[in-house]
């Protein structure tokens, strides 16, 4: 495609790069929140004793739990990029875990990501095929997505693993997980790793935070892991930065103008949905992988929590990654530390939202400003009178955060301007 037609098809679809939600966050930008979020945790684990917080073990758990979560949501980015609403991701993360358990245990864990990716493509196919072929309504399609696959996953674990005399069987599958795969190897950083850890067991304000967060994310990371990172890289050079990204993203904002001028919107689409599948079965992939091996429920919603970091990441692959990072964080946190970090956490979710709410005030948000404030008086109130929380509350606080997420930020979002929208083949004509 020439780059006049190129730069026509900009212009007529989205002017100014309408697409985008407005302002979007600049590098430096990106570095202040993230010096600025590494100064308040360093302060509350300063305050309140929770030295977890900042650990290298609470860093390196949380960048594992991100990963599935992030491919996830860019899976869940891709297709409705090009106007395609995935809620299936949930579905396709269980065909890619299973499809890994299955070829994992007899070829390895490299093979079994392949094996994966393979899985949750299939998954994106079938609902493709639903959607753009036959018109069926997005969510419909993704909610039954969700169900084939968890019908489909249980089948053919009593069909493959479970089956008795089965070799499977004899290598310790059953009916609800498949045999033990080998590990993946995974790598640390020569010298920088140990190096990192001395200056971290210091306990030296904000230095040793530094450390213990550089330490997580350079110890024993899986080769995955960097998978995920390019992957991520790659999506934004391909999406923003390539004429066919530009055509993919066309089919989300104006099909009908993208097809008068030359693009095949259903191929557009099709590519896409699959490759949803594909990065969404990875993320299975890779939980399948880090336990070695595929069990029943593996995926524990994480399809879904993808879907959200994609919205709050505002349909972004930085903000894709950004909020993933922060659900693999209260993820890992909950897993790890239990009650006592969680309620310290409770101080910084408090003070959190006194600044949303100083905010909301001087943009004239009284309402949401009131609410935030409100919330805030209660939180420093359940901080001041308990030392721990609830089991219960510990276990759904990645779920809790998900929400706050969402409705603290929902009105500064934008998806594509036909996502979800129906398109027929010569509409416009």
């Amino acid at each position: 495609m020439s780059t006049t037609f190129t730069s026509g098809l900009a212009e007529r679809l989205t002017g100014k790069n309408k697409g985008d939600g407005g302002r979007r966050l600049t590098y430096p930008v990106v570095l202040l929140i993230i010096a600025g979020g590494l100064i308040l945790l360093s302060a509350l684990r300063a305050l309140t004793g929770a030295d977890d917080l900042t650990s290298s073990g609470q860093f390196g758990s949380a960048l594992a739990a991100a990963v599935p979560i992030g491919l996830a949501g860019l899976g869940g980015l891709w297709a409705e990029r090009a106007g395609v609403v995935n809620i299936g991701l949930e579905g396709m993360m269980m065909l890619g875990a299973f499809a890994a358990g299955w070829m994992g245990w007899q070829h390895g864990p490299w093979l079994a990501a392949v094996a994966g990716v393979v899985g949750g493509a299939l998954g994106g196919l079938i609902h493709a095929v639903a959607t753009v072929t036959f018109g069926v309504d997005h969510i419909i399609s993704g909610v039954a997505m969700n169900i084939l696959a968890l019908g489909v996953t249980q089948y053919f674990a009593k069909l493959w693993f479970g089956a008795e005399g089965s070799e499977a069987q004899r290598a310790g599958g059953n009916d609800k997980q498949s045999p033990v795969m080998d590990n993946m190897p995974d790598f640390s950083v020569p010298g920088l790793s140990g190096w990192l850890q001395s200056v971290e067991k210091h306990h030296w304000f904000l230095v040793s935070d530094v450390a213990g967060v550089l330490r997580g994310l350079v110890t024993d990371v899986s080769w995955l892991t960097i998978v995920a990172a390019l992957l991520f890289a790659g999506t934004f050079f391909v999406l923003w930065r390539s004429a066919f990204g530009l055509r993919l993203r066309s089919c989300g904002e104006s099909p009908v103008a993208a097809e008068s001028l030359g693009v095949n919107v259903y191929t557009y689409k099709y590519a896409a949905v699959v490759v949803s599948g594909a990065m969404a079965g990875l993320g299975g992939a890779f939980l399948a992988i880090g336990t070695h091996m595929y069990s029943d429920g593996q995926t524990g919603g994480r399809g879904y929590i993808g879907l959200a970091t994609m919205i709050s990441g505002n349909w972004r692959p930085g903000g894709v990654a950004m909020s993933a990072g922060l659900f693999g964080f209260m993820d890992s946190l909950q897993l790890r530390s239990g009650g006592p970090t969680v309620h310290a956490l409770l101080l910084l979710i408090a003070v959190l939202l006194v600044g949303f709410a100083a905010w909301r005030f001087k943009s004239g948000k009284v309402r949401p400003a009131i609410g935030a404030a409100v919330v805030a008086a209660l939180l420093f109130v359940w901080f001041a009178l308990t030392k721990t929380v609830p089991l219960e509350f510990v276990d759904a606080t990645p779920y809790v955060v998900t929400l706050l997420v969402l409705s603290l930020f929902s009105q500064r979002l934008r998806m594509p301007k036909a996502d979800g929208k129906p398109y027929r083949k010569g509409q416009g004509k």
